[in-house]
């Protein structure tokens, strides 16, 4: 890969996973709840986890989709509901004080789970190995996860950040109420352009 395709890379990655979607929305939810600490293996299991799913793409798992159309159907379904129940989280969470004695932000595994779920990490992925692996040639692949691995430690610690910053704001019980009821009303709005498909 040339320096001219890694640079175009990387900046298609960052611009990828540093824009609004499922993921930043509920690190900067966790950040104002739980905090960066608390936070860091949800920001591992992104972060890994996503680049895991980029290779995955690379070497070839879309080929279940034209083997067995009906898996997209089933994906879709599973995403959905998956979104759902994280919403319902969000919405529900407990203020600072009580998360720490209670609540939980996502696992490093959960997160990393949740990668294959999200609609637009498929897009992502999708659209970084047609651009910049279009022959699946496996150093071509690693080179984009390893973009991606790359640039998910700049996403993951802003927006955690960002969301722990917010928790002076919402220190007060009922503006995290709010925030968090808003946060998960927009996770559920980002469903739907996949409905629409």
């Amino acid at each position: 890969m040339t320096p001219e395709i890694f640079a175009a890379l990387t900046t298609f990655a960052l611009v990828t996973v540093i824009t609004p979607g499922p993921n930043n929305l509920m690190l900067m939810t966790s950040g104002a709840n739980f905090g960066l600490r608390r936070s860091l293996p949800h920001m591992f299991g992104i972060g890994l986890g996503f680049p895991a799913m980029v290779l995955m793409v690379g070497m070839g798992v879309t080929r279940l989709f034209d083997l067995w159309p009906a898996s997209y159907t089933v994906l879709k379904i599973l995403s959905v509901a998956y979104m759902l129940y994280l919403a319902w989280k969000i919405a529900h969470a407990a203020a600072p004080k009580d998360a720490q004695a209670g609540g939980r932000p996502l696992s490093f595994l959960q997160a990393a789970a949740f990668q294959w779920v999200n609609p637009k990490a498929w897009s992502m992925a999708l659209s970084a190995i047609t651009l910049y692996a279009a022959g699946r040639d496996v150093f071509a692949v690693l080179w984009v996860a390893g973009a991606y691995v790359m640039c998910s430690i700049l996403s993951t610690t802003s927006w955690t950040l960002l969301g722990q910053q917010m928790r002076s704001i919402l220190h007060n019980p009922a503006r995290l109420r709010v925030f968090n009821w808003v946060m998960a009303a927009v996770l559920v709005a980002s469903l739907v352009p996949v409905l629409m498909q």
